[in-house]
């Protein structure tokens, strides 16, 4: 089967005027109320929210009397509403007979509903159920769901062709996703299908799938679900309808929207896409930035090859990896052996980046100078400093290496002790294990500077430090900012050192990373994202 490649620019032509237009994509609802009437509240939220229509689940109900309940969910309801009676052999809760829910689903479109979805593997039978049925106003979505895995390219369009033969409406599928590079066979289709009459609705569950969910609506998709309450979900990996609205602007992204993403495994507590987002919205730019759970990094790389995915935030563990999946890297990311952003060129090339090590360097200056009460000399306040460094991995290369530059002297503590003093000869520095940081304090005063994942959410209660060692530091940062007053930080202060949080590095790095992006005309003022982050 010959597919087009999606994943290449200029497959759709831009809106009217260029900029940023709205998409035609739906925004569909689920809800899974036990009662009709928890449902008459559901879909009155829904539409308080800005859904543009909501499935109603009858499959749910713990009590379904067709005659009674249709009519009062159908007559006078506010929002389009589509009716899906999911056996439990389609991940479905019901468990009775096909026959009483063809019944079902036939008085739906007798009455007028909006829509119905029926399973690919009985849509004949429920077309020959209906034949003579008078139902004008209702659109068929025949279903497919896959919960092992996303098929081939080729078997996805033999499935989308099989689903058209039918007679659907509308052709949707939806399977999941065993690494984010699955969801680009499914983009594929998605774009394939817009040469077919029917409307295809193409989405990939799971966490490696949430990009499916919002990017349809660049590459075509008739709807998306988004959910009334996060966890409260009918399939895995719907997000929220606010985040979809709100968080991802999912009405502003359309054809010629550019795509950026925070990769990282995991990745799910990043404000990056707060930020990002939000800064987008303020300065005009036709971009949405996303979560990107990434298992291998230079296969999603190359996957995802198009000059519409134009930038990369990294975190952790894919930082060190990212400078060999690099066409060029910057001199500075190249000495610290990390890679914390990737842009990739108008020609395609991919180009990295280390902001870490200014976000981070640049707030522990701003903390020291602050206590000094604002010494105005030109000289580093972290020259002469001893600087312990927990962690030697991507973040950790940064801090040392923006330590040394700065003057300090650079002490490596991690808890393998081989790679500690692999990073301290790189550097010029001392090596230590990290179980031995409790005992090590060879004078006071001295900085520590976390880099690893210790203390973050949802292990709030770790700390890579004890808390009677803390007394010899003058001040403490931590890269975690999930919480933002991790157990490190509130134990230093406590201690009587000074606290600089993640938060400062983050939105230090930020603006380094939306600094270096050539599609921006000009860099987003810092007091931009100081702003945005207040909020949240």
């Amino acid at each position: 089967m010959d597919i087009p490649n999606v994943l290449a620019p200029s497959q759709f032509s831009a809106g009217e005027g260029g900029g940023m237009r709205k998409n035609p994509t739906l925004i569909c609802a689920p809800v899974m109320a036990d009662s009709v009437d928890k449902m008459h509240l559901d879909v009155s939220k829904a539409k308080a929210s800005g859904a543009d229509l909501v499935e109603i689940r009858l499959d749910s109900l713990k009590t379904f009397n067709p005659s009674s309940h249709l009519p009062a969910l159908i007559n006078n309801r506010p929002l389009p509403l589509l009716f899906t009676y999911r056996p439990n052999w389609e991940g479905g809760m019901y468990e009775g007979d096909d026959n009483t829910r063809f019944h079902a689903l036939r008085l739906a479109m007798e009455l007028g509903a909006d829509y119905i979805d029926i399973e690919l593997k009985v849509a004949n039978q429920f077309y020959d159920f209906i034949r003579g049925t008078a139902y004008d106003k209702t659109k068929v979505i025949v279903s497919s769901h896959n919960y092992q895995q996303t098929p081939s390219v080729e078997d996805l369009g033999d499935l989308a062709a099989r689903i058209q033969a039918t007679g659907a409406d509308i052709v949707k599928i939806a399977t999941t996703a065993l690494e984010i590079t699955d969801v680009a066979r499914m983009f594929q289709i998605m774009v394939h299908s817009q040469v077919r009459s029917v409307p295809f609705i193409g989405l990939v569950m799971g966490d490696r799938g949430l990009i499916s969910r919002i990017l349809c609506a660049k590459f075509g998709g008739y709807l998306t679900f988004g959910t009334l309450e996060s966890g409260v979900v009918s399939a895995p990996g719907q997000p929220t309808l606010k985040d979809l609205l709100h968080l991802y602007n999912l009405r502003q992204v359309g054809p010629d929207t550019k795509v950026f993403g925070i990769i990282g495994k995991p990745v799910g507590h990043s404000k990056s896409p707060t930020l990002f987002n939000e800064a987008f919205k303020s300065l005009g730019i036709n971009g949405v930035y996303v979560f990107l759970l990434v298992d291998d990094l230079a296969k999603f790389l190359s996957t995802y090859s198009s000059t519409d995915f134009v930038g990369f935030s990294v975190t952790i563990p894919h930082k060190e990896a990212a400078v060999t999946c690099c066409d060029e890297v910057d001199p500075v990311a190249k000495s610290i052996g990390a890679v914390n952003c990737i842009i990739r060129r108008p020609d395609g090339k991919l180009i990295g980046y280390n902001t870490d090590y200014v976000g981070a360097i640049s707030a522990i200056e701003d903390g020291l100078r602050a206590k000094q009460n604002g010494s105005g000399t030109v000289v580093s306040p972290l020259a002469g400093k001893l600087f312990v460094v927990i962690g030697a991995g991507g973040a950790g290369k940064a801090l040392a290496y923006g330590a040394k530059e700065k003057g300090a002297r650079v002490v490596i503590a991690n808890r393998t002790y081989e790679r500690a003093r692999e990073l301290a000869d790189l550097i010029g520095g001392d090596a230590l294990a990290l179980a031995d940081l409790d005992n090590y304090h060879p004078e006071d005063g001295m900085i520590l500077a976390n880099t690893t994942s210790i203390g973050m959410q949802p292990k709030v209660d770790e700390t890579p430090v004890s808390k009677h060692a803390l007394k010899y530091y003058s001040l403490v940062f931590d890269a975690v900012y999930t919480p933002k007053m991790t157990r490190l930080l509130t134990e230093a202060e406590e201690s009587g050192a000074t606290v600089v949080t993640g938060l400062e590095m983050f939105l230090g790095q930020a603006y380094g990373q939306f600094a270096v992006i050539p599609l921006f005309a000009c860099a987003a003022p810092k007091q931009l994202f100081k702003k945005i982050m207040e909020n949240y």
